[in-house]
């Protein structure tokens, strides 16, 4: 039976990966439903993102008419909480990375 030993040129490809992974940006899409109220959306965004309300009612109205719309860029860490917490509304969000 042949030894199997970890190459060196493996561990940095995976730290490299790593460090490609934290630098980008990612993006919060919110996406538009039948179910939830203008209302509620603009309270949510308001609530979890921080929003102005008119930044918040803008950002509705796009979602209602374009089908999604990207409502905060930042690091994945953060947008993966507002993401759990705008899902936990009932409100569908995703969060992608920006391609450069």
């Amino acid at each position: 039976m042949a030894k199997h030993s970890i190459q060196p040129f493996e561990q940095t490809e995976v730290l490299e990966l790593t460090q490609e992974a934290t630098a980008q940006t990612w993006k919060l899409i919110v996406w538009n439903d039948e179910v939830n109220t203008f209302d509620w959306v603009i309270q949510t965004l308001m609530e979890i993102c921080g929003h102005s309300q008119e930044q918040a009612e803008q950002c509705a109205l796009i979602i209602h008419y374009k089908g999604s719309y990207a409502v905060l860029e930042g690091s994945f860490e953060k947008l993966h909480q507002y993401c759990a917490q705008i899902l936990d509304r009932g409100i569908q969000a995703t969060v992608e990375s920006v391609l450069a």
